[in-house]
């Protein structure tokens, strides 16, 4: 829960909230642990506030349940989990600034590199502060985004001098050893990611595997051995065990969410962990030719009675929703009317009997037969289901379900 939300007494808290089960999270690390060797480490992705899900309890529960590692994005994700007393060791995935080495140094978190130049200016900050900083080397062997360019797909067009002679490039696993020759920092890992780990047609995931595990062999025979060597996210995890490696980084499949539809769901059971929950505000019986909402875009073809809901975009409940969407009331499936606005919802429920003032409505979950799913709520706005969590805002609260036997 935002630490504004904690201040308050349950009867003025909003409306409106996201219900996160942490029996679901447990439940997901067991199902994925399941699939790893006891070797295998266990790296759990926590960044964009845990997907939505709160990162500081997430970050604790897969802790409890044998998580090894935690891995985060941004330094300010870093600073609250440092904060909040949690002391496993963090990957952070994001770039670092010269100034923030001392207070990384000292918090323990294992750094991201991804090229030569950086690591210099790293590695000198932290020799000034008579640091040592333990890195992660990343490599780009298909995704495009980050990483030293696997020799592979390197040409000499990406190797020009600044004033366009060709450079004599280094080979990947040279830049590395030149990163290992540096003082002050150490390297603890050497990770890659993969582009299309969660299509069907595995055949660019296994070339990106096929360049690291070869890239990792060279590394050994020149006498370079991290401890930690990884790859796998979690349609990796799930689908790919050569891309284990000895420890692996899932993020979406923590939370009860698949990948994508293209990864093979009979390989696990996962239980969505986020359910979001709020009331009927506001009743009122219109007429057939009633306009509601912005714009006046939505015109009714009957009598029928509409419900406002206080939910909106400033909640991250997205815009293109107006008119496609749907929520749940009195186990029924009931359309959203108009444009979704800031603060609020208007759903049609004249077609279902009953309703009043204060009933629940299930914007995501489940009431009674029925479900929303964040792939329904995607697959209608035509985006992904990491998208709908992990853009929810800190104005709903967040609210833990603990297990039973806490």
């Amino acid at each position: 829960m935002h630490p504004f939300h904690e201040q308050l007494p349950p009867e003025l808290l909003p409306q409106t909230k996201v219900i996160v089960d942490l029996g679901a999270v447990a439940h997901n690390i067991r199902a994925l642990k399941g699939l790893l060797s006891e070797k295998t480490k266990f790296m759990a992705v926590v960044k964009a506030d845990a997907y939505g899900h709160g990162a500081v309890q997430i970050a604790r529960t897969v802790l409890e349940n044998r998580a090894d590692w935690l891995a985060v994005a941004r330094i300010s994700e870093v600073i609250e989990l440092r904060e909040a007393g949690i002391d496993a060791p963090i990957l952070l995935f994001g770039d670092v600034l010269p100034d923030q080495v001392p207070y990384l140094a000292a918090h323990d978190i294992r750094v991201t590199l991804t090229c030569l130049e950086t690591a210099r200016i790293i590695a000198a900050a932290a020799k000034e502060n008579n640091d040592t900083l333990k890195v992660h080397i990343k490599v780009d062997t298909g995704m495009g985004r980050l990483g030293l360019l696997h020799d592979q797909l390197a040409t000499p067009d990406q190797f020009v001098k600044p004033d366009n002679s060709l450079a004599s490039p280094l080979q990947c696993s040279e830049e590395i050893l030149a990163i290992h020759n540096l003082k002050g920092i150490e390297i603890e890992g050497i990770y890659t990611h993969l582009a299309n780990a969660d299509a069907r047609d595995k055949a660019h995931s296994q070339r990106q595997i096929s360049r690291f595990g070869c890239l990792v062999k060279e590394l050994a025979q020149k006498g370079l051995t991290p401890p930690m060597i990884h790859a796998a996210n979690s349609a990796a995890l799930i689908d790919m065990p050569q891309a284990h490696f000895n420890m692996v980084r899932p993020g979406i499949a923590i939370y009860g969410l698949w990948p994508s539809g293209e990864t093979d769901h009979t390989r696990s059971y996962l239980k969505p962990a986020m359910s979001i929950r709020s009331k009927i505000i506001h009743l009122k019986k219109v007429s057939k030719g009633f306009k509601i909402s912005y714009g006046s875009t939505h015109v009714t073809q009957n009598s029928t009675c509409i419900a406002t809901i206080p939910i909106g975009y400033a909640d991250g409940y997205n815009r293109q929703l107006s008119d496609q969407g749907e929520m749940i009331v009195r186990g029924s499936r009931a359309r959203i009317t108009g444009r979704v606005c800031m603060d609020l919802t208007m759903i049609d429920v004249g077609h279902i009997p009953g309703c009043r003032l204060g009933d629940e409505v299930v914007v995501m979950g489940s009431q009674e037969n029925e479900t929303i799913s964040a792939d329904d709520i995607a697959r209608t706005i035509g985006t992904i289901n990491y998208e709908i969590t992990s853009s929810l805002t800190k104005r709903m609260p967040i609210c833990y379900i603990h297990p039973k036997n806490e």
